[in-house]
């Protein structure tokens, strides 16, 4: 996909000390503005990457392992959980590539386009 056909927002609007995951408070005070984001935006399909964002988005305490590589749903948007790239970086093998790629072909599935290899 080009640039322009897709939106990204984060869950935070600001990076947390020490680029760490945000803290409940934190993503409490900023959702709101995502909401209306995506609201405003009106996406086909939803992906997030890594854990903070799936747990916000699905209200879910469940593993990005036990979330990740299924569609859910999110106010009638079809959710797709993967890791995030920084996770991948720092296990960056066979297996965790596999499983993101496996998850970005349903995307595209699910969006009508053909991946490339």
């Amino acid at each position: 996909m080009r640039r322009e056909q897709v939106y990204i927002a984060n869950v935070v609007k600001c990076r947390p000390p020490g680029n760490r995951a945000p803290a409940p408070d934190e993503t409490e005070a900023c959702t709101p503005y995502l909401v209306e984001q995506i609201k405003a935006i009106r996406p086909r399909v939803i992906v997030t990457l890594g854990l903070p964002a799936a747990k916000f988005m699905l209200n879910s305490n469940l593993s990005m392992t036990r979330l990740r590589g299924q569609w859910h749903d999110w106010r009638g948007v079809r959710l797709m959980p993967t890791f995030h790239p920084a996770y991948i970086l720092r296990n960056y093998t066979v297996e965790t590539r596999k499983a993101v790629w496996s998850d970005l072909q349903k995307v595209m599935q699910e969006l009508g386009l053909k991946p490339t290899k």
